[in-house]
């Protein structure tokens, strides 16, 4: 048995690429393979009835995840294969293409400079590009910052502690399978007539695999939270309370566990509100968030490192 056993290195390196390095380009980055092959489908799909579609749905994500799971076995033989350093810095930057430190904390940063020198059509804008699929046309000052706390809080599950549980669970098969996921379901997992039904299987699979993270990531930003100096009570008290609140079963987890920690209310008019009653956010919220991100994402690395090692332990 090694001290220091090979994936912790890994997820050690991968992380320092991801900090490092920008995003490679759309043509050489698989997520936006990903994404382009499952639009296509959705192109080409009938939009007629519901069978058809579903059964669609349904084979998409059996192919697609059968053959990530299959180039994530394949690159894992090539890679073991190769001398070290090289098959560790070779392992992490596949890794590093599951997962998104930089880039989202990038987008929200882009947001509140925009927000700062009062260009409210410009963060309005870069929210849209960057962070959500809602309607941004008419939002306020404060719907922008509650729109990117609530989605830089859901991608600390779904962008980073999702897919390295993936990896400690599973290797890369495991990461690159969860990426698709969450990337099918991000194109169709909408109620609307075109992809109702086309959606419906990757919505539930992506429910599905999100569900553990969703509710380890709450537990990070509580932890997190008050070790930032949070009122320890209200973090907890508005997690549990409003942790049902949104449609998804699991995107409730870590919006309300970061709208208890920040102590600000969130609100997707319509649809639900986080931390009702609290102070509305303005940009300085956006700076606390991501603070609560990133010592989130450290203590998940820690956990996941301390589980590898046990898994290490023993024979």
């Amino acid at each position: 048995m090694s001290l220091m056993p090979f994936e912790i290195s890994v997820l050690g390196v991968a992380i320092l690429l991801d900090l490092v390095l920008c995003e490679p380009p759309n043509v050489a980055h698989p997520v936006a393979w990903m994404g382009t092959a499952v639009s296509a489908i959705r192109k080409r799909a009938s939009k007629q009835g519901r069978l058809w579609p579903f059964l669609t749905g349904l084979c998409l994500m059996l192919v697609g995840i059968g053959s990530m799971v299959t180039v994530g076995l394949l690159l894992t033989w090539l890679i073991r294969g190769l001398p070290m350093p090289l098959a560790l810095l070779a392992e992490a930057a596949a890794l590093k293409l599951t997962f998104s430190i930089r880039g989202l904390t990038r987008a929200g940063s882009a947001v509140q400079s925009a927000l700062a020198t009062d260009d409210l059509p410009a963060a309005r804008q870069l929210l849209s590009w960057h962070l959500v699929s809602r309607d941004t046309s008419s939002l306020s000052e404060s719907q922008v910052a509650a729109a990117t706390i609530e989605s830089l809080a859901e991608n600390t599950s779904d962008s980073i502690v999702a897919p390295l549980l993936f990896y400690v669970c599973a290797g890369l098969p495991g990461a690159l399978a969860y990426r698709f996921i969450n990337t099918s379901d991000a194109i169709l997992g909408y109620r609307d007539q075109e992809r109702e039904w086309l959606g419906k299987v990757p919505a539930r699979v992506d429910d599905l695999a999100n569900f553990i993270p969703a509710r380890i990531t709450a537990g990070l930003m509580i932890v997190s939270g008050i070790l930032m100096g949070c009122n320890p009570l209200r973090a907890i008290a508005v997690w549990w309370r409003d942790r049902r609140t949104t449609a998804s079963p699991n995107a409730g987890h870590p919006m309300s566990a970061a709208a208890g920690v920040l102590g600000v209310e969130l609100e997707k008019v319509g649809q639900y509100c986080l931390g009702h009653g609290l102070r509305l956010p303005d940009l300085t919220d956006i700076t606390r968030v991501t603070r609560l991100l990133g010592m989130s994402t450290a203590l998940a690395c820690v956990i996941l490192g301390g589980l590898l090692f046990a898994m290490n332990s023993h024979p």
